[in-house]
């Protein structure tokens, strides 16, 4: 038996740092938390200073007893589980279930899995930080007290079912605040002016742009056709060097961010992918927002720099971090060895890992150096001038390696036209011949929906949340069916441009699509009623500055300036009051509106949360003629649905044709859209819309469910035709009657007789049943 017990974890550390320690150390893996607060209500008891109540979950149960036992033997036991707030409390955990004792224990961390890091932690350990664990233990236990509390409230006034959280619900008001944003915005035309100048030699053509926009097609053409007549030469040139400096190494949220802008990860993808990339001893710490790089780290970039590109490439820089509530002295992430530019691993294992490199490299490299040219032209009939704008690269510097992306609010230029990568020789007074000159159209953009990465980068900005929050945030606010990431195809949009060529005014409608969105964040109809709640009643809970502040306060017992308990009783008595008062006082909330008059029967429309969904109404559920009702579609929300749009939703079921001399009919049932032909039904796949479907579409979907079932379908017997053999997806069994029977592997399914299935179906009636899973009733 090993002297040294060391417990991390993850077992994909365990195996990365056994390679590093001798035969004294024998590494085991907890596999994240051994313990969590019960699922009843009475895991904290809110009167006795926010006591915890504790259980070790079924399935580590046997890893609790085999720790227990091996920290038993062992002469000491290393805790060497992450070195923020979680990683810290997972220690404790582990230090009070496997009945440790302090002189016998050991805490240690690191924040890169080498061989030095281990070592050099080793040789420093230090005892379990209580400040850490208690500022962990206090946002757990606030976190359960809001979704314990609120989620029965939301059953009782909202839809049975829901559930709240502090951060999501912050995170949730963001998205619906910037839909209705978007919903209210109300886009205006002005007109953009570019033109394309000759110096009169031979392909020295360049393109200028007139600052101002004219906001009437009247005043764009007046400007046009004084453009006809007049003369233009260049007014001034200034030659200036630039310079661009690079972007500071990845913290976690600008590693999410930047992940999936040039990547296209989700925040979760990002985060499991570099997990994997630190437990492997690939990157430092993936949890930080730091910036710093250490001392060992900028000597390594270095001499990477000067060997890979030169020493004219290198700038030593140190970063400070901006965050709003930055926390724990953490290197920024980084690779572990800078001479390592790529790894073997999986596509997006290695994908990560050199967006990693590069940004970490090009942090401690040369800035990019720039000459910009600016020429002003003047039009000899008008006050306006014409501004052309040049760029050469004289130093490509950090450039070389690695160039930081723009979220997509920031890319505002639509127009097809790019700028002068270099202008040609122009002097002042210059005399230009205009080769062609465009008034184009352009209409101004709503604010952007919210990707994942720019909410993280939001919340960030905001002080919510933490490196180690972001992710499971955006995960639970879909997973709740708050929120939903998709593509929504945008309209059609005419535009007018006039081009003025030689001395002739054209004018063209050209088309564009608006509006069109790929993998943006919306709230569902729910998320936003659950929202509009929760601001009316709990405003503190979801009110950014509070939430702000919470963090604040975490930080501060992080820090052992605030005692996690007081804080928590002068948020927690307040709020209870509040819980209990809204129980009492407050009205079910259904976010039902009025839509208008039905053209036909002149009855009442309106529009409003079910037990299934949103859905429309018409006529009043107290009327003796029983009310009709059809769901809303994928995109269509409560609040912005038009009643001409709602009326559409009424006509389903409708026919769509033929086939097989028998009509084919189209509606949406409880499991969805569907085709209904000969009294069998067929679903419609995800993105047909059952409003526009058309016959051949229906023939098709028919034609390959029959297809699929022919395939599934082995064998019947003429003995009885409702005992069938079909192919499963777990391979083939028997259908005989309501039961689904295995066939034994040393059966062809194809070869089996009625009286063998027959002996198999009564065989396994005999058989004794397993109990069924009992759940805990819901409190």
């Amino acid at each position: 038996m090993a002297k040294n017990l060391l417990i991390v974890e993850s077992p994909a550390k365990a195996k990365t740092i056994e390679g590093y320690l001798g035969s004294d150390f024998m590494v085991k893996s907890s596999y994240g938390h051994i313990r969590d607060l019960v699922k009843t209500d009475d895991a904290i008891d809110t009167e006795n200073n926010f006591t915890q109540k504790y259980e070790v979950p079924a399935d580590k149960k046997a890893v609790v007893s085999e720790l227990k036992k091996l920290a038993k033997e062992a002469e000491m036991v290393w805790l060497a589980s992450d070195e923020d707030r979680e990683g810290e409390a997972i220690s404790w955990h582990l230090f009070e279930t496997l009945g440790l004792k302090d002189e016998k224990t050991k805490r240690i961390v690191f924040h890169e899995i080498t061989k030095p890091a281990i070592l050099k932690a080793i040789e420093s350990p230090r005892n379990i930080d209580y400040n850490l664990v208690h500022a962990q233990q206090a946002r757990r236990v606030l976190d359960r007290l809001v979704g314990f509390e609120l989620s029965p409230v939301l059953w009782k006034k909202v839809k049975p079912s829901l559930s709240a959280g502090r951060v999501q619900s912050v995170a949730v008001r963001l998205i619906v605040d910037r839909e209705r944003e978007v919903n209210k915005f109300t886009p205006t035309a002005a007109y953009k002016i570019t033109a394309i100048f000759n110096t009169g030699k031979a392909r020295e053509l360049f393109k200028a742009e007139l600052p101002e926009r004219f906001g009437t097609e009247q005043e764009a053409t007046a400007f046009l056709n004084a453009c006809m007549e007049a003369d233009f030469k260049v007014n001034s040139v200034e030659s200036r060097p630039t310079k661009r400096n690079p972007a500071p190494p990845f913290t976690t949220s600008t590693l999410q961010q930047e992940a999936s802008r040039k990547l296209g990860f989700s925040v979760s993808r990002t985060m499991s992918i570099a997990q994997r990339l630190y437990e492997s001893g690939k990157i430092t710490y993936m949890r930080t927002d730091s910036v710093n790089l250490s001392d060992t780290a900028l000597e390594a970039a270095t001499n990477e720099i000067n060997t890979a590109y030169g020493e004219n490439y290198h700038q030593q820089r140190k970063y400070k971090t901006k965050a709003a509530g930055a926390q724990e002295a953490h290197e920024a992430i980084r690779p572990t060895y800078f001479d390592q530019h790529t790894i073997d691993g999986d596509h997006s294992e290695k994908r990560l890992y050199e967006l990693i490199w590069k940004r970490a490299i090009a942090s401690q490299m040369s800035e990019a150096r720039f000459e910009k040219t600016t020429a002003k032209i003047t039009v000899s009939n008008r006050i306006e001038n014409f501004v052309a704008n040049g760029e050469v690269m004289k130093f490509d510097g950090f450039l070389k390696v690695y160039m930081e992306s723009q979220d997509d609010d920031q890319e505002v230029n639509l127009d097809e036209e790019a700028g002068n990568a270099i202008l040609p020789p122009l002097s002042k007074d210059q005399p230009l011949s205009r080769h062609e000159i465009k008034a184009t159209e352009r209409y101004t953009r709503p604010p952007a929906r919210y990707t994942e990465a720019s909410l993280v980068k939001k919340l960030e900005e905001l002080g919510i949340g933490r490196p180690s929050t972001y992710a499971p945030t955006i995960s639970t606010v879909q997973n709740r069916g708050y929120v939903v990431k998709e593509d929504r195809e945008g309209k059609s949009r005419d535009f007018c441009v006039f081009t003025l060529s030689g001395n002739e005014l054209v004018k063209e409608t050209k088309t564009e699509i608006t509006g069109a969105e790929k993998a943006k964040l919306f709230p569902t109809d729910i998320g936003a009623v659950v929202n509009d709640f929760l601001v009316q009643h709990f405003n503190g809970i979801v009110d950014f500055h509070f939430t702000a502040n919470v963090e604040k306060e975490f930080d501060e017992i992080a820090n052992g300036l605030k005692n996690w308990t007081e804080m928590l009783k002068s948020f927690y008595n307040p709020f209870h009051k509040e819980v209990e008062n809204t129980i009492l006082n407050a009205e079910k909330a259904r976010g039902e509106r009025e839509l208008g008059l039905d053209p036909e029967t002149g009855k009442k429309v309106s529009v409003r949360i079910g037990r299934f969904g949103p859905f429309v109404q018409i006529g009043e559920t107290e009327a003796e003629e029983k009310p009709r009702y059809a769901s809303l579609r994928s995109g269509q929300m409560i609040e912005s649905i038009t009643l001409e749009e709602a009326m559409e939703l009424f006509k389903l079921p409708k026919k769509v044709g033929t086939f097989e001399e028998k009509e084919m009919t189209v509606a949406i049932g409880r499991f969805g859209p569907y085709v209904r032909h000969n009294g069998a039904f067929y679903s419609l796949p995800k993105g047909v819309d059952p409003h526009s479907v058309t016959e051949e579409v229906c023939m098709e979907i028919i034609l390959e469910k029959r297809k699929k079932d022919a395939e599934k379908l082995i064998k019947t017997f003429d003995e009885d035709p409702t005992v069938k053999i079909l192919n499963g997806r777990w391979g083939p069994y028997i259908e005989y009657g309501k039961a689904n029977i295995k066939i034994p592997k040393d059966k062809e399914a194809a070869a089996l007789t009625f009286e063998e299935v027959k002996a198999l179906a009564e065989a396994a009636e005999k058989e004794p049943k397993k109990p069924a899973r009992k759940f805990a009733k819901k409190k």
